[in-house]
């Protein structure tokens, strides 16, 4: 009953019609204005370890004393191997890890991505656990070249260290040793296969070893794995790119972001900044903030870093390639001038490594959905979920007002007038409901028949040209992605107009279907971005506040425009049409570039690599999702010159 009254109160009062773009900003304002709470002490966490079971920093580590001539030499070796062929890296590599007594194997991976080819070779060695039984690994990575681009040199003679010092067995342990098959003494602690894993690179070769050993690739490109261990149960990489002479750094930058904004569990995190911090006593940073003082701005700026990063949605470290697959790593990243070295940097790995043999399972206590706004303060999702939902819902609410709003009878030639004025009062009807009684104008009750058959089809088509969209950007060829995306930029612009002119020549859709239009295209906006919070909250957020511009769109009255002075009507239209291109995907995507100093070749060809390699969603989001809202509002906006009122 409390419904049925609410319905009919809606219809025979226009005014409640005019409350929803009032709620939509409402929930767009809290929803920003709940985010900017979330670095106050009353709404985030100090970190804390879940998993009983890892104890970090619980363990003495032994790392140290003549492995550092090792690690040397190994440097060395790595830096003369600066300009040989893969062929003979690869080669050399093997040799090093079989001369420590490991099982060996490479894998070679190419991926054709815009034309251009990308390939190399991936080597890496296994440790086998004396007390594991082959079901469970992790994995200690080294890409030979940085997400700099820079040679590794140090982190991959710390894994060849490593590698041995995890193999032979320490002096000071000599009563915790046991006998490999190859008859020498090793470290009998490990109850997980360890392996040591250098691809060429830290995006694709990581992601070519990874989903191979899953058995998740094109056998055509990527060669299969010939040697596995069990189920990966988390991985650790290093960058660390001091060359032969070395590099004290003063701390370590902790990587955690995965592909499409995908998080390790927060236990894995804290474990490795428990270690650092509290065993070894390196100072940790994340998000690029090498200096955090913990202030209200410096919490809110790394959490706004980290929320971009997520929702670019790209790989940031060789550690990425691992989530998809539930399998938490993270990177560990040395910066800055200090007085630490590879002795710090390898005692916190084998520290962690010791942790993560004590896990009786995979990591599940902790959180997988989280903000961090420094090492060791963060949010759930529980609490900034609702921000994202917020700004979702306004389309949602703009999307039902705009339904109702079309079922509407129209306006009758008195029914703004005075009673009296024109043909005295209007037909009034009684409605009874149980036992309440009133009386409403018999206008409000007539039934208009909505037709649907455009508007869904124009919503479908939209989204199919931005699919198309999508899958030309992927595969053009890197030469021409510029030219692509100025035409396409030029065509986006020109296609409402254009499209309403000759729909109102052709078709001739009425003022309601192009309410219909707005309302399915809004609705739709809405369940896909509140959906995607769930999976991508920053993308989602992001998305949402760029296109929350579309909620507020109406059709320019030409009525309006014919009553105004020819000097104010067609100024306030084209500053209109103007600030909506301006909020266009293509607009937002080249500021983004201006500020980051970038092009649009690089952004193209990274979003084409990004999903080709990695499977990233956000330019699938961009051109599916986005784009054709976008390009609904900006035909809404010109129906109203095109469209003759009834």
């Amino acid at each position: 009953m409390a419904l049925i009254s609410s319905i009919l109160a809606l219809r025979r009062d226009p005014r409640i019609l005019k409350l929803p773009p009032y709620l939509s900003a409402l929930c767009i304002v809290i929803g920003v204005s709940w985010l900017l709470v979330l670095p106050l002490n009353q709404y985030s966490r100090q970190t804390y370890v879940s998993e009983n079971a890892i104890l970090p920093g619980q363990v003495h580590t032994y790392y140290g004393g003549s492995e550092h001539d090792v690690f040397r030499a190994y440097r060395h070796e790595v830096a003369a191997l600066a300009d040989s062929s893969v062929e003979e890296r690869s080669q050399k590599l093997n040799d090093i890890f079989r001369g420590i007594g490991l099982k060996v194997a490479q894998q070679d991976y190419t991926y054709i991505v815009g034309g251009r080819n990308i390939s190399g070779r991936n080597s890496y060695a296994m440790l086998q656990g004396p007390r594991a039984d082959a079901t469970e690994a992790i994995v200690l990575v080294a890409a030979w070249r940085n997400m700099d681009d820079a040679i590794n040199y140090s982190a991959v003679a710390l894994v060849m260290s490593l590698a041995r010092y995890f193999k032979r067995r320490p002096s000071l342990l000599a009563k915790s040793t046991c006998t490999f098959t190859d008859g020498k003494p090793g470290w009998s602690i490990w109850s997980k296969d360890i392996i040591f894993l250098i691809p060429s690179d830290s995006t694709a070769g990581t992601q070519a070893w990874v989903d191979a050993y899953h058995d998740n690739h094109d056998p055509s490109t990527i060669s299969s794995l010939p040697l596995k261990a069990g189920a990966l149960q988390g991985a650790v990489a290093l960058d660390y790119p001091a060359g032969p002479w070395g590099h004290r750094f003063d701390k370590l930058h902790v990587v955690y972001d995965g592909t499409n904004g995908q998080l390790p569990n927060l236990d894995l995190f804290n474990t490795a900044v428990s270690i650092a911090s509290g065993q070894m006593g390196i100072g940790c940073t994340i998000q690029r903030m090498w200096r955090h003082n913990d202030s209200y701005q410096e919490r809110l700026q790394t959490m706004l870093r980290g929320m971009i990063s997520q929702g670019l949605g790209h790989a940031s470290g060789p550690h990425s390639a691992f989530m998809p697959y539930h399998v938490d790593a993270i990177t560990l990243q040395t910066v800055g001038d200090g007085w630490h070295d590879e002795m710090s940097l390898g005692r916190t790995v084998e520290s962690l490594f010791r942790s993560l043999n004590n896990l009786l399972e995979h990591l599940h206590q902790s959180f997988f959905f989280y903000l961090l706004m420094h090492a060791n303060r963060f949010v759930s999702i529980g609490t900034y979920l609702p921000s994202a939902m917020l700004v979702a819902v306004s389309f949602s609410i703009t999307a039902i007002a705009l339904w109702v709003q079309s079922g509407r009878p129209p306006k009758s030639a008195g029914e703004d007038l005075p009673s009296g004025e024109k043909g005295g009062k209007p037909d009034m009807t009684v409605i009874k409901e149980g036992g309440a009684v009133a009386l409403v104008p018999t206008a409000t009750l007539e039934i208009v028949e909505r037709q649907l058959a455009f508007p869904l089809a124009a919503v479908l088509g939209l989204h199919f040209l931005g699919i198309v969209s999508f899958y030309t950007f992927n595969h053009v060829a890197q030469s021409s992605l510029q030219s692509s995306f100025f035409l396409f930029a030029v065509l986006s612009a020109l296609l409402p107009p254009l499209a309403t002119f000759i729909l109102s020549r052709t078709v001739r859709p009425s003022a309601q279907e192009y309410t219909l239009l707005h309302s399915f295209s809004l609705l739709l906006l809405g369940a896909s971005l509140s959906t995607l919070a769930t999976l991508n909250f920053s993308l989602s957020l992001l998305v949402g506040l760029c296109a929350s511009p579309l909620s507020f769109i109406r059709p320019f009255p030409r009525r309006l425009l014919a009553s105004l002075p020819p000097s104010l009507g067609a100024p306030l239209f084209v500053v209109s049409a103007v600030v909506l291109t301006a909020v266009s995907p293509m607009a937002i995507l080249g500021l983004a570039n201006a500020y980051w100093g970038r092009s649009v070749v690089d952004l193209l060809a990274d979003a084409a690599f990004g999903w080709t390699v990695w499977g990233m969603w956000t330019s699938f989001v961009i051109w599916g999702v986005w784009w054709p809202a976008w390009v609904v509002g900006a035909c809404v906006l010109w129906s109203g010159i095109f469209v003759e009122e009834k």
